[in-house]
């Protein structure tokens, strides 16, 4: 599984990617494992066409529990089963930019 995070200033982003254990992303698709710290990273993913940002190896998702209780395509009985999620920062808020919502 692919976990992506553009949150720079949580304690668990390496190079975008989450090395948290588990993530749980709320009702409201704002993931709650977001842990805010002091690091001042650039968010160098916003000029990527520019010049690629440097990316840590992917996780493979046998290693990360991703609970969900967002409204979504993904979430079966309170677990994400998607191939991967983005994590994006919009209004400085942690939001899971995989969400699909379920009909």
């Amino acid at each position: 599984m692919d976990i992506r995070c553009r949150k720079t200033t949580c304690f668990y982003n390496n190079k975008y990617t989450c090395t948290a254990k588990e993530i749980l992303v709320g009702s409201n698709m704002i993931c709650t494992t977001y842990k805010k710290t002091n690091k001042n990273e650039p968010d160098t993913s916003k000029t990527m066409f520019e010049r690629a940002p440097e990316y840590a190896p992917q996780r493979d998702s046998k290693t990360m529990d991703i609970g969900c209780k967002a409204h979504c395509i993904f979430n079966k009985e309170g677990e994400c089963i998607a191939n991967g999620i983005t994590v994006n920062a919009i209004a400085e808020k942690p939001y899971c930019m995989t969400f699909v919502n379920r009909s």
